[in-house]
């Protein structure tokens, strides 16, 4: 079960009074919560809405039998009281997962229990809660968000966004959100250049195309019309997703060990650039990517 299925759920109202998700990435959990939240009205959340945390820095941890207090107390206003447990549910207690794994073989009937868990599910764990059908998070999340969008994103699309943006879920999410204005209902890498990497005088194709070439003043010319629209990690990641579409297709042995050149420069600028935080001189990059095409002189 993904991500698609915990939003027809949110769809339906959460008709189940136990609920079992997990995910690897905060982003997801914070996109659960919120999803989750919007069910309640928003005058009724302070009565109606809680929220707890196993693993919570700087504040007196819940037990559980806090939680399961709060459960089955009956809603203020009548109807189904939301309770979330907001990740870390892998942090309960040995002692504790018998006891909720008994309030889980009988739920309240008016709440609706939402149980987090940070990283993959234990064998033990789908053992005590398997009957709940958990929900992963994660799974084709990108393919998914796009669909809630209503547009098909292809698999190139996703390799150039994910070299693109890297693994930050929230930075995706904004990328998908602008793709989704382009009008489209069938998205391909072609498509998504101009959008994420540069306006539509250039585009990353252009830059490549230059570069294998060895045309220094039309690299830069380019470089200069791209960097006012695109950050520098994000045009490494394009670069390094663009040269990659190249790397073992029926290619000499020659052009692998330049391409893999290539990546050696592009992967030691992009750590260079994530571990000072400091502005990177993209121009020294590209020069030396224009000598790396030459070859020795």
């Amino acid at each position: 079960m993904s991500f698609q299925t915990f939003l027809k759920e949110i769809k339906k109202g959460m008709p189940s009074p136990v609920y079992l998700v997990y995910t690897e990435d905060a982003f997801f959990q914070r996109e659960a919560v919120e999803a989750i939240k919007g069910l309640v009205p928003a005058a009724e959340r302070d009565f109606n809405f809680h929220t707890f945390d196993l693993l919570t820095k700087g504040e007196e941890i819940p037990t559980l039998m806090q939680i399961l207090d709060v459960v089955n107390t009956v809603s203020f206003f009548g109807g189904r009281r939301f309770t979330v447990v907001v990740c870390n549910l892998q942090k309960l207690a040995k002692k504790d997962r018998e006891r909720l794994h008994v309030y889980v073989s009988n739920p309240a009937g008016g709440s609706v229990l939402v149980m987090v868990h940070n990283g993959s599910l234990t064998k033990e764990t789908r053992e005590k809660f398997g009957a709940l059908k958990p929900i992963s998070l994660d799974i084709n999340w990108i393919k998914q968000r796009a669909a809630i969008k209503e547009i098909e994103i292809s698999a190139d699309a996703i390799d150039y966004l994910m070299d693109l943006v890297g693994p930050d879920f929230g930075l995706l999410s904004a990328e998908i959100d602008k793709i989704s204005l382009l009008g489209k209902k069938r998205i391909n890498a072609d498509d998504i250049s101009d959008i994420i990497a540069g306006g539509r005088l250039y585009s990353i194709f252009d830059l490549v195309n230059a570069l294998r070439e060895g045309d220094p003043q039309r690299v830069l010319h380019i470089y200069k019309a791209l960097k006012d629209t695109v950050e520098d990690y994000s045009l490494i990641g394009a670069l390094n997703w663009q040269y990659g579409r190249n790397l073992n297709q029926r290619n000499r042995p020659s052009e692998n060990e330049y391409l893999l050149r290539v990546f050696e420069l592009l992967n030691k600028a992009d750590i260079d650039i994530k571990s000072s935080g400091r502005t990177f001189p993209m121009e020294y990059l590209l020069i030396k990517l224009l000598r790396l095409q030459a070859g020795p002189s």
